[in-house]
């Protein structure tokens, strides 16, 4: 049977209700491809739905558009529908960089081959008139797109090459021969017009699942059923009101998944709490702005970690933050920081990233040091000027996103570091915080 496609409305950044999987929780499908070379249309015919405008105009879609639906076996997915490549121009420039962003979270790459001439150069066969499969001059995988097939692959990334516009193609057999040649891979030949080679794309799709996709579990091994859990989770002015936040709404469904008992508290029940149960809990789990408290009256038996620092294993690389947060010590009064806050809600009053991790800082360095914020996506492409990047828990964004920026901070030689670690760090119990695998 085909995979089947269930759709929901909303934005892919965020469930519309807690029943639902967070964006950044979903596997991102994104489309690539030259302008005009059929990604609305193909979207569409696969989505089965008016997800993209379609036209002969080239350029016509800007910023990336971002569908989330349920794609069977796959699960929750994103499809992204992308800007073309070879947009050109100042105005161009700036799309493809979205398409450049895009890429950066992109899981499974679908790059459609235009199968025609293009003044952005070619490669090797395009200077043969025919080459050994038949295809004739114009009719040829273009270097652009070559180009960013290097890129996918570079970056570990699943690619799928498809042919589109099989309805109006009289070479199709020559060029899927050529795309082979050049590529080693079997691309498909569809049609978003007709339908053609449509289901055969959705059962490629779950043949370039990346190897182990969502297997990683946020508590890791730390605990097993029947162990008891408790989480510390302060109630303040930052906590969304009538609402807990997604890191804490995701490890208590996650608890509860592995058959363990669990326990919630705000920080001034902590001492109480604790008095109440008969065995100290296996695991404590609390918010990292009150480390130290928690740190002072927990048992000594139980093992004690936070959100941030769960969510940095779960998205990031916990090692490398772990090694990034021993270069705070090494930090001076002219020291430039970066704060990398992934999500975009209004600040509020004691805002961990704006105002109580740079407070700290402050305090221990002086106030002359730089502390920058960014959040969003914002995130430089130059990062030289930076001593330290200091990444929040990425609860909104997909595991892909969140390493690209540590690859990006790596072969830069910027260390870098995750809030909950950071606070660890400075109040001194990194090393007698637990860690999950």
């Amino acid at each position: 049977m085909p995979p089947e496609i269930v759709f929901w409305e909303g934005r892919a950044d965020m469930a519309v209700t807690l029943n639902e999987t967070p964006g950044g929780n979903r596997l991102h499908i994104g489309i690539f491809g030259r302008m005009n070379s059929g990604k609305s249309a193909f979207i569409n015919a696969f989505t089965k739905q008016e997800v993209s405008i379609v036209a002969d105009v080239a350029g016509t879609t800007t910023d990336p558009v971002y569908k989330a639906m349920e794609v069977h076996p796959l699960g929750p997915c994103i499809i992204i529908d992308t800007a073309g490549f070879d947009d050109e121009g100042e105005l161009g420039a700036r799309r493809v960089e979205k398409t450049r962003l895009a890429a950066e979270k992109t899981e499974i790459a679908v790059i459609l081959i235009s199968g025609e001439e293009s003044a952005g150069g070619a490669s090797d066969v395009r200077e043969e008139k025919h080459d050994r499969s038949g295809a004739s001059c114009g009719q040829f995988i273009d270097e652009e797109e070559l180009r960013w097939y290097r890129f996918f692959k570079e970056k570990n990334t699943s690619v799928l090459l498809v042919l589109n516009k099989a309805d109006i193609r009289e070479n199709a057999d020559a060029l899927l021969a050529q795309i082979g040649k050049e590529t080693g891979e079997d691309a498909l030949l569809v049609s978003a017009k007709t339908g053609e080679g449509i289901e055969a794309f959705k059962e490629a799709l779950t043949r370039k699942l990346p190897e182990n996709y969502g297997n990683r579990m946020i508590t890791g091994e730390l605990v097993a059923e029947g162990d008891l859990v408790l989480l510390v989770m302060p109630q303040d002015i930052q906590a969304p009101k009538g609402r807990l936040i997604l890191p804490q709404v995701q490890t208590i469904r996650e608890l509860l998944d592995k058959k363990c008992l669990v326990m919630s508290v705000t920080t001034d029940k902590l001492v109480s709490v604790l008095a109440m149960t008969k065995e100290p809990p296996k695991l404590i789990v609390t918010d990292s702005q009150v480390f130290g408290y928690v740190y002072e009256h927990k048992p000594a038996e139980s093992m004690l970690t936070s959100f941030s620092v769960l969510f940095a294993a779960y998205k990031g690389d916990l090692p490398y933050y772990v090694e990034g947060a021993k270069q705070i010590d090494a930090l001076t009064p002219d020291s430039r920081v970066l704060i990398a806050e992934c999500c975009t809600h209004a600040p509020l009053a004691e805002d961990i990233g704006r105002e109580k991790i740079p407070r700290m800082l402050r305090k221990r360095f002086g106030e002359t040091l730089s502390v920058e914020l960014v959040s969003g996506t914002d995130f430089p492409q130059d990062l030289s000027g930076y001593d330290l990047i200091i990444q929040c828990g990425a609860c909104m964004f997909n595991r892909k996103y969140v390493l690209s920026r540590i690859d990006r901070a790596k072969a830069q030689q910027v260390p870098m570091t995750n809030y909950g670690v950071t606070i660890a760090h400075l109040t001194g119990i990194l090393d007698k915080i637990t860690l999950p695998e």
